[in-house]
């Protein structure tokens, strides 16, 4: 009853903020797109419901990896016992170019995009989150960990490319967090690095817009709960006032899409 209290809320909200002409901003973890839920986020920005996604470079990795074969992940384990773990040469040659493409403007995220919408290579495009918001002009925005990603282990990865077009993409995700206050961000998936990079992004849209947005709701959906998620997208963002749902995303993020479009055309 209580999860159930929460994903209602978390709906209502939602439902609100779109009525209303708010914002609402996805912030995703790489398991979001190997449990399939990418098609429920495509056609919430389709209809024009979320009009921001943000992801960490596995998340992205997975993405692209969906469009080019129509599946993704490997035996880690298996892997990395011969050290052939995350060695596939084309999602790297891929990743490296959109790095570049990325580094001399627009972004990683905008570059990834237009790579795989653009691009023969990819027979799958219609699986793609990062390729739909190109597609649709929705900001999308990619975060990249260094030393966190397959494709950093590649000789030739171009660093310099790397830094420049994913710190481009942060830049563009303050930029669009200015316009939050009465909106929702969600975090779906994402333990450490999308709750730090929007803590930051918050802050400097707060130190330009004298603290604003301060009125928005926050919410964590998650299998297990996460301190960096509670604090940093929860509790000191909204002053306590966020809401998490804890469970499986195969399941959450199908209940969350079916209930905002059902309240919507309630409404």
């Amino acid at each position: 009853m209580l999860g159930a209290r929460a994903l209602r809320t978390l709906i209502d909200r939602i439902a609100s903020a779109v009525d209303g002409g708010r914002r609402v901003g996805i912030a995703l973890g790489a398991h979001t797109v190997k449990t399939g839920t990418v098609p429920f986020l495509i056609d919430l920005m389709e209809r024009g419901i979320v009009q921001c996604v943000s992801m960490n470079g596995a998340t992205a990795i997975h993405d692209l990896e969906m469009a080019l074969q129509g599946e993704t992940s490997e035996d880690v384990k298996a892997g990395l016992a011969d050290g052939s773990f995350g060695m596939a040469e084309e999602t790297f040659e891929h990743y490296n170019a959109a790095y570049r493409a990325g580094a001399a403007g627009g972004g990683l995220g905008r570059a990834l995009g237009r790579r795989i919408l653009d691009d023969s290579a990819f027979p799958h495009k219609e699986l793609s989150l990062v390729a739909a918001a190109a597609r649709l002009d929705v900001t999308l925005t990619v975060h990249v960990g260094v030393g966190t990603d397959i494709v950093h282990m590649h000789p030739g990865v171009d660093a310099e490319a790397m830094g420049r077009a994913s710190y481009t993409d942060f830049l563009k995700l303050a930029e669009w967090v200015r316009g939050l206050e009465g909106g929702v961000w969600l975090n779906v998936g994402s333990a450490v690095i999308m709750p730090e990079v929007f803590v930051k992004a918050l802050n400097m849209a707060r130190n330009l817009d004298d603290g604003a947005p301060r009125a928005f709701t926050a919410a964590n959906l998650d299998m297990i709960r996460h301190y960096r998620p509670r604090v940093n997208v929860l509790d000191r963002p909204t002053g306590g006032g966020g809401i998490e749902i804890i469970g499986h995303h195969e399941i959450l993020v199908p209940l969350l899409h079916a209930g905002v479009l059902a309240k919507l055309a309630a409404s």
